[in-house]
Formats: C-alpha cells, sequence, structure tokens
C-alpha cells in the first residue's frame, strides 16, 4: 500500500479532518466519515511503515459476542453491535472469518457459581447462551474438562490486520490520505484549526481525531487538556500450539473469569490460519510498545512510576501481579493455567508467538478504565480507553466518534 494516495494529496498539507493513528478504530472512523461526507478532505497519520502495527495487529483475533460487559455500558452495546458489523463487513469484502462459538468452562464449583452469573449477564445482553452440563461438555469438547460450560455460539474469529488493510484501500478509494511513517512530535490548537508537527513536516486540518492507543493521555497532553488518567502498559503474552494440535478444540476455549480480577485469564484460540494459541496473560509492561521478551524504555518507566494511580493500582493488585510475573518466566506455572481445562497440552507444545500490549487507561485513584473513555476540545477528538474488545466494537466505536465530531463542527 502506497502512503498516500496521489490523486487527493493535499500540497499543502492542509486538511478538513486529521485522525492520528491507522489501527482499527481510527481506520473505521475514517472511512464510515468519507461515506458520509465524500467532499472532507482528510488524511490518517501513522507513525509505523503499516496500518495496524500495535494493538490491532498483536490480539486474539476474536470477534466477541460480548458476554462479560456491564449492561447498559458502552462495551455491552459496541461489543454485540460490533460482532454483527465486523461480519457484515467480511462478508461483503470477502474477509475470511469463522463463527466458531466460545465455551467458558468452570472447573470447579466457585466457577461453577461465577457461571450462573454470566449466564443471567448474557440473558441481559440480549446473547444467545447455552448452559452445558459436564456429559453435554465433553461432547463438544473430548479435550477439555470442566463442571460445566456455557456456549456462546456468536463468538467468531478474524484476522484484524487484513481486515484493517481493507479499509486502507477503501479509505483511499473514497479520497482519503493514509500518511504511513508519520509520527506525531507536537499539536497546537486555535481558533481556526489543529496545527501538526510531524517528522514529515507540518500538517493543518480544521478538526482532529486521535486515536492514539498506547500514546493516548501524551496526545492529549500535547493539546494542554486536563485528564485524570494515564496509559499503563500490559503485556499479553502468547504461545502457538504444536500443528499437531490444530485440532485439539473445536470452539474458543475461555475460563471463567474472576470476576475481582481486570483481565480474563490465559484461553486456547482457534485463529483463522488453522493454528491454536494459547493466551494471553496480563504482565507489567516496561515499555509502551516493547514487543520482545525484555523491554525497559526509561521515559515510560518515569512516566508511570510518577503516576499516583500507579501505586495505588500496584497497592490493590500486587498479588496478581507477581503471579502473572512469575508465570511469564516460569514456563510451567503458564502452562497450569492451561491444564486446569485442558490437561493434555504438554510444555513441549508451547511454541513461540508474538506478544501484544494493552493499552489500559488507570485513574488517579488507581481504578482501572474498564470501559470506552474520550475527551475534547473544541475542535479535537481523543479516544483515551478502548479496551477490548475495541477491535470487535471498531465499527460502532467509529460511528460514535462520528457523532461526537458532527457536534463538534456543528
Amino acid at each position: 500500500m502506497t502512503s498516500f494516495n496521489p490523486n487527493y494529496f493535499s500540497p499543502d498539507q492542509q486538511y478538513d479532518i486529521a485522525i492520528i493513528g491507522a489501527g482499527i478504530v481510527g481506520l473505521s472512523t475514517a472511512w464510515q466519515l468519507l461515506k458520509k461526507y465524500p467532499e472532507k478532505r482528510l488524511v490518517v497519520l501513522e507513525k509505523e511503515e503499516h496500518v495496524a502495527t500495535h494493538q490491532t495487529g498483536h490480539n486474539s483475533g476474536v470477534i466477541h459476542a460480548g458476554v462479560y460487559y456491564a449492561p447498559g455500558s458502552l462495551k455491552a452495546r459496541f461489543c454485540k453491535e460490533g460482532a454483527a458489523a465486523t461480519k457484515s463487513f467480511c462478508q461483503q469484502y470477502q474477509i475470511p472469518y469463522e463463527e466458531c462459538g466460545k465455551l467458558l468452562v468452570a472447573t470447579n464449583e466457585l466457577e461453577l457459581q461465577r457461571m450462573d452469573d454470566l449466564f443471567e449477564r448474557c440473558k441481559t445482553n440480549d446473547l444467545e447462551v447455552h448452559y452445558l452440563t459436564q456429559a453435554q461438555l465433553k461432547e463438544r469438547e473430548p479435550n477439555v474438562v470442566g463442571k460445566g460450560a456455557l456456549f456462546v455460539p456468536s463468538t467468531g474469529i478474524v484476522n484484524y490486520r487484513k481486515l484493517c488493510e481493507k479499509l486502507s484501500v477503501l479509505v483511499q478509494e473514497l479520497g482519503g490520505a493514509i500518511q504511513l511513517a508519520t509520527q506525531v512530535k507536537g499539536l497546537n490548537e486555535d481558533a481556526s484549526g489543529v496545527q501538526i508537527e510531524t517528522n514529515r513536516g507540518p500538517f493543518s486540518a480544521r478538526y482532529l481525531v486521535s486515536c492514539g492507543g498506547l500514546m493516548a493521555d501524551r496526545l492529549t497532553k500535547m493539546l494542554g487538556i486536563e485528564t485524570d488518567f494515564q496509559i499503563v502498559p500490559f503485556r499479553g503474552e502468547y504461545y502457538r500450539l504444536s500443528p499437531h494440535h490444530n485440532h485439539i478444540v473445536n470452539h474458543l476455549i475461555y475460563p471463567i473469569p474472576d470476576p475481582d480480577l481486570p483481565f480474563l485469564g490465559v484461553h486456547l484460540t482457534r485463529m483463522i490460519d488453522g493454528s491454536v494459541t494459547v493466551g494471553p496473560n496480563a504482565v507489567q509492561g516496561w515499555k509502551r510498545e516493547g514487543y520482545g521478551r525484555i523491554n525497559v524504555d526509561l521515559k515510560d518507566v518515569a512516566t508511570m512510576f510518577s503516576f499516583a494511580g500507579y501505586w495505588r493500582l500496584l497497592k490493590d493488585y500486587w498479588k496478581i501481579g507477581l503471579k502473572e510475573t512469575y508465570n511469564s518466566w516460569y514456563k510451567a506455572g503458564y502452562l497450569k493455567e492451561v491444564k486446569k481445562y485442558c490437561p493434555m497440552v504438554q510444555l513441549s507444545d508451547l511454541e513461540p508467538y508474538p506478544a501484544g500490549i494493552r493499552a489500559q487507561a488507570v485513574l488517579k485513584d488507581g481504578k482501572l478504565v474498564h470501559d470506552f473513555l474520550f475527551a475534547q476540545s473544541k475542535r479535537t477528538l481523543h479516544v483515551c480507553n478502548a479496551p477490548s474488545p475495541a477491535a470487535t466494537s471498531a465499527f460502532p466505536i467509529g460511528a460514535h466518534i462520528l457523532e461526537k465530531l458532527e457536534l463538534l463542527m456543528s
């Protein structure tokens, strides 16, 4: 893909709307905006050389149904709408996906009780869900053990990077410019618009939408927007199972989550390429874009340590943090999380697979932001927190951003 569309590129780099970030949220927003306002001059600024390089390109590829999310929350609404919209988009543009369904497996009596609560939440969120006995679970998944399970048939899998590549083509066909390898260095807003300093020279736009993911808080700070959150990175580490296990499960296999913990736990995920991955865990990250085994960025660490919310978060979750770190370095501990419900997986079956980084917004009081979070000024709109299932929810998030932007432009 070229870095911009020469037929529509603005020679003076002046646009009606600029979008920072060519992940799935930024590209979905750009596509929907140009479909509604084809006359607008729009540019997407992406610091990497490819679209979907960070969170979008490092997730497990699940099209979530919306099992876990609080009724009435943006997460619950956007996830259900987004799952349908994602499947529809894939059908329209011949992007491979599969509706394989998800099993949430209870392995003890406490998890059976929690499973009952999840069953009711599914019903409240108007999701199709089936309660499976131990025998019914065994019939569906011979290699999985548990006392019972919930089956959610609408959960699917897709390659979100391929979806983004198609979105980028559609954006350019509608007249949008996509500037890759263009890193935002500074922002300034005045009555006429927003001036954007980049490594490729200045850009200007009447309005700006920031979908900066791991850099969301730094982009708001460039404009002096008052917020009470900071992005704290968490590494999600995966393994791929040996190829002879490509048919070890028929569905996605998830544990019953602990409601007192912020993440879902390690699960088995069928991938659209036919392989099966295990993960992710949730390990404290010391570099916002650090995907290697050992990653430290002194600026990222200093920023985190100077934030009071980080220390309050640490006070609440230090025990689980130590456990996750231990399992990260001790492969047998990681494996134990999997063998709870799939005992046939052995240590030798866990092969390397790329990690992901979750951009988690944390408030000054140490609370995790679990729903979508936005901030704005007179001419800018910022997506400050887009947690999982942001990829699934990208189309309704884009529509929501467009509604907010229309209010700014009115």
